[in-house]
């Protein structure tokens, strides 16, 4: 069985939704990130270069160019699409420069949605007011946040620029608008280990949050972990402590709460290590093997159940 049969995932919610999967469209709108401009730094997050996630990092094609790449790109085709703003911080910019960025994304009628990756700093209420207009026009929208960890202590060593209250009040507002949230968590940073991920998924849930990612951290070239890597000052989770971890986060993790994503891999020579993280199936395989073995989602939650020790 796959993982829709222990997980509340976005795929599954989408199928049930629409009649069928919906693909995300990944966009470059040529973003930076205020840690890298100088307003809070520079250099970015530690573990960080956008070209290893992104097709068109550095593009000069314009967004509808993107989109129609993109639909080209997928292996299978679908008659309705998630436009998805991914690359660095996509709320960062001037309120009509993102109007006029998100209106062209949405202008195709197979657009049904639109995902918004961001920092928790950089979303003002004007912000969370346009993303609640193309709502109320129907357009399925998603406000993805790049938490990481909530330990501040974490969030300062990767030069996040931010900290979690930062993450709680930007959560509060968007979801008092009716606004659907996704945390991004990355487990495996420097200093961590499973209690912390534990206590961060713990935090995340008592705020309120809508959907979640869930990311191993692995090492790509051009980041600044990529140095502490090559000096051996910098240990990185096994796939069978990274499987088992994120099992018990999915156990804990209420029914409702969407999964849009449980691990990532980057290709070769882009990745430096983990090594299982250039295969796509590696981190899902073991997932759904441990949660197949152990329970799915929301499985300590329920009467009677409680965390194997």
């Amino acid at each position: 069985m796959g993982l829709d049969s222990y997980v509340n995932t976005f795929g599954g919610v989408c199928k049930q939704k629409y009649g069928e999967r919906i693909r995300k469209l990944t966009i470059d709108a040529k973003f930076t990130c205020p840690n890298r401009d100088g307003t809070l730094g520079k250099g970015g997050c530690t573990y960080c270069n956008v070209a290893s996630f992104s097709h068109e990092h550095k593009t000069e094609l314009s967004i509808q160019e993107q989109l129609a790449q993109g639909r080209e790109r997928l292996p299978s085709k679908s008659s309705k699409y998630i436009a998805y703003f991914q690359a660095y911080t996509s709320t960062y910019d001037e309120y009509l420069v993102l109007k006029q960025k998100y209106d062209e994304a949405i202008q195709d009628s197979d657009i049904v949605g639109l995902c918004v990756g961001t920092r928790p700093d950089c979303v003002p209420n004007e912000v969370l007011e346009l993303l609640v207009g193309y709502q109320n026009d129907g357009v399925d929208v998603w406000l993805e946040l790049g938490l990481q960890s909530a330990n501040d202590a974490t969030l300062k060593k990767i030069n996040r620029g931010h900290d979690f209250a930062a993450y709680e009040d930007t959560v509060i507002r968007a979801r008092k608008l009716g606004i659907k949230v996704c945390t991004h968590l990355i487990l495996g940073l420097p200093g961590e280990a499973h209690e912390d991920y534990l206590q961060t998924l713990d935090k995340v849930l008592r705020v309120g949050v809508d959907g979640m990612k869930i990311h191993p951290l692995h090492i790509v070239e051009g980041s600044t972990m990529a140095k502490a890597w090559r000096n051996n000052k910098m240990s990185l989770l096994e796939l069978e402590d990274y499987a088992y971890s994120v099992g018990e986060l999915i156990r804990r993790t209420p029914k409702e709460v969407i999964f849009h994503r449980v691990t990532a891999y980057a290709k070769k020579p882009m990745l430096l290590g983990p090594d299982w993280c250039a295969y796509r199936w590696n981190g899902l395989v073991a997932i759904v093997d441990d949660l197949e073995a152990k329970g799915g989602q929301g499985a300590y939650l329920e009467i009677g159940q409680e965390p194997a020790a």
